[in-house]
C-alpha cells in the first residue's frame, strides 16, 4: 500500500500487537510510530511503553520506518497532536490509527481511495473509519458526508491538518456570536452542549482533548467529514487503562467490524447528510432534552451513587457462569 500510516502508541502493549497486526497485513510503504514518554509514578510505565515501542517498530515487510519517541510524557493532546504534525511534516497525507483503534482491512483502500479524490476538495477535511448509525441509516451509496470527524481511525491531508487550532485562539470571538446555533439549525441544545464541550476543552482541565481541538478547526471552515456506509474500525482500549474510554465496550456499545464493498458508489455531490448528523446529536452525543434531563438527575450524589452500585451489580450477574 502506498498511502503512509502514522501509528500512535502508548503503553499498552495488548492492544498495540492486535493493531499492529492489521497495518502489517495492509502493508505500508511508509509507517510512522510516534510513542508518549512513560508518566512520573508510574513504575510499569517503563516496561510497558518500552514494549508497546518495540512492537509497532517490528516491520518485517518492504517499508521505510520512522519513529518519535518521546522521552518524558507530555499527555494525549500534546502528544497526540504534535505526533500528526510530525507525520505532515513528511507526508500530503495519510492514515492515523492510535494503538486501541482495530481497522478492518478494508479501511486502507477505502481511506487511500478516499484521500485521492478529495485531495483538492477544500470542504472535505476528514475521513472517519467509523460507522455508528448500524442498522439505522444504510445509505445509498459507499459513503457519505458529516460535520463530524470521528477519530477511531481516521485520515487526512496536510492542507486540513494545517488548520489545527491547537489553542483554540477563534473560540472566545466566536462563543457569543451564535455560530453553534447557525451551525445546529438553531436548536439551542446543540448550541448549548457544544458551547459547554469548547469551554471546557478551551480551558483544558476537565477536558484536556486534541479532539474536541480538531473538530472545532474543522468546523469554523464548514468542513466536512467522509463516513463509510459500514462500521470499518472497532474500539478495544475501553477499561481501566484507557485515557478517556474507561468504560467497558459493553458498557459503551462500542460497533463491531464490517466490511465495504468495493467498488465504491459515489455520491453525486459533496452534501451534508443531516438526517445522519441529527441521528448522531441524539444517539452519540445525547443531545436530546431528555437526554440532558438524566444526566442533570445523575449528577445528584444519591441518584450517581445508586446508579453505580446497579452497574456494579450488573457488571457482577455478567460474570457469573
Amino acid at each position: 500500500m502506498e498511502t503512509a500510516v502514522l501509528f500512535l502508541v502508548f503503553n499498552r502493549p495488548e492492544t498495540t500487537r492486535r493493531v499492529f497486526a492489521a497495518i502489517k497485513a495492509a502493508a505500508p510503504a511508509r509507517l510512522y510510530v510516534a510513542a508518549d514518554g512513560p508518566r512520573a509514578g508510574r513504575p510499569d510505565d517503563q516496561k510497558r511503553c518500552k514494549e508497546a515501542r518495540e512492537i509497532a517498530a517490528a516491520v518485517d515487510w518492504p517499508c521505510s520506518v520512522k519513529t518519535l519517541f518521546r522521552e518524558k510524557n507530555l499527555g494525549c493532546r500534546v502528544a497526540v497532536s504534535t505526533a500528526i504534525d510530525w507525520f505532515f511534516e513528511c507526508e500530503e497525507q495519510g492514515i492515523i490509527l492510535e494503538d486501541d483503534c482495530l481497522p478492518d482491512a478494508s479501511w486502507f483502500p477505502f481511506a487511500s481511495e478516499m484521500l485521492a479524490r478529495f485531495q483538492n476538495e477544500e470542504r472535505v477535511m476528514c475521513i472517519s473509519a467509523s460507522h455508528f448509525h448500524g442498522a439505522n441509516h444504510q445509505p445509498e451509496y459507499s459513503y457519505f458526508f458529516s460535520r463530524y470527524n470521528h477519530c477511531w481511525g481516521w485520515a487526512t491531508w496536510r492542507r486540513a491538518w494545517q488548520h489545527y487550532d491547537k489553542e483554540m485562539e477563534a473560540w472566545p470571538q466566536l462563543r457569543n456570536t451564535g455560530w453553534l446555533l447557525t451551525m445546529g439549525g438553531g436548536t439551542r441544545l446543540f448550541s448549548h452542549y457544544w458551547s459547554s464541550i469548547f469551554d471546557l476543552a478551551h480551558e483544558g482541565k476537565k477536558i484536556d482533548s486534541w479532539a474536541y481541538r480538531w473538530t472545532f478547526s474543522c468546523w469554523t471552515r464548514e468542513g466536512l467529514t467522509v463516513l463509510p456506509a459500514r462500521n470499518l474500525v472497532t474500539n478495544i482500549g475501553f477499561g481501566v487503562d484507557a485515557t478517556h474510554t474507561t468504560r467497558t465496550s459493553t458498557e459503551s456499545g462500542t460497533p463491531g467490524l464490517e466490511r465495504i464493498a468495493f467498488p465504491l458508489r459515489h455520491p453525486t455531490a459533496v452534501i451534508r447528510d443531516e438526517w445522519a448528523d441529527r441521528w448522531t446529536d441524539r444517539h452519540v452525543f445525547g443531545i436530546s432534552a431528555l437526554a440532558i434531563t438524566r444526566r442533570n438527575i445523575e449528577k445528584i450524589p444519591l441518584v450517581h451513587a445508586l446508579m453505580a452500585s446497579l452497574s456494579s451489580i450488573r457488571s457482577a450477574l455478567r460474570g457469573r457462569p
